[in-house]
């Protein structure tokens, strides 16, 4: 499933982040990667530990938190904290790649599966050429480039990349979930049963049915769930 997450951030949080990434200590971002990646990924990336990085992970940890459409469709288990890259210049492209199958969390408290990939726009699309995440899926591939504060959402499983940044600079957070369910179908059905009876809840109120049906959502919550 693709989704489309639109203002995560506020636009007072994407202008605090943009000033904060303006003067941050950007490094080559195939520092610490695997030979298979070293071969396509040419991007900055910010130090997880540095202040900038602290800050911005804390702001949209929180816009997250306050996205109920976030938790229905990932079911979060864990959250990979979230990084910090950028796009331009001589470090301008991510070519096509698969994220890794399982990831080590950085305090050492031990591993995350990368079941649901996730990008949060920080740059305005205007500000930057090129630069679209495109995501091949099982109806071709998906070209995505979203306004700063918005993100996308898609399966880990997903070959992807970053094409080139013609101009300007393309600014982003990125990060990995590991869901309470595996299975990408699995999740999307049980989005769509959550989508459906919030608006069947929404215009005609609480009733038998809509009971039921929510009974239904939590049994096969229960039945997937990896808890």
């Amino acid at each position: 499933m693709l989704l489309q997450l639109p203002n995560i951030l506020s636009a007072d949080e994407v202008a605090q982040a943009q000033a904060l990434l303006a003067t941050a200590p950007w490094a080559d971002g195939r520092k610490g990667t695997g030979e298979l990646a070293r071969q396509v990924k040419n991007n900055e990336q910010l130090d997880h530990d540095c202040e900038t990085a602290r800050t911005i992970r804390a702001m949209v940890l929180r816009g997250l938190d306050r996205s109920p459409t976030f938790f229905s469709a990932a079911l979060p288990k864990k959250v990979f904290p979230p990084r910090l890259n950028r796009y331009g210049g001589d470090s301008n492209f991510y070519g096509n790649h698969i994220d890794g199958s399982v990831r080590y969390l950085p305090d050492g408290s031990g591993r995350l599966r990368t079941d649901v990939s996730c990008t949060i726009f920080l740059s305005d699309p205007e500000d930057y050429d090129g630069g679209e995440l495109c995501i091949a899926d099982t109806y071709g591939e998906q070209s995505v480039k979203l306004p700063a504060g918005h993100a996308v959402l898609y399966p880990g499983t997903s070959l992807h990349q970053v094409k080139p940044v013609t101009r300007g600079y393309r600014l982003a957070c990125f990060f990995w979930i590991e869901s309470l369910v595996r299975s990408d179908e699995q999740r999307r059905m049980l989005y769509e049963l959550d989508m459906n009876l919030l608006a069947l809840r929404q215009q005609h109120g609480d009733n038998a049915h809509t009971t039921a049906l929510t009974g239904v959502y939590h049994n096969m919550l229960r039945m997937w769930a990896d808890t």
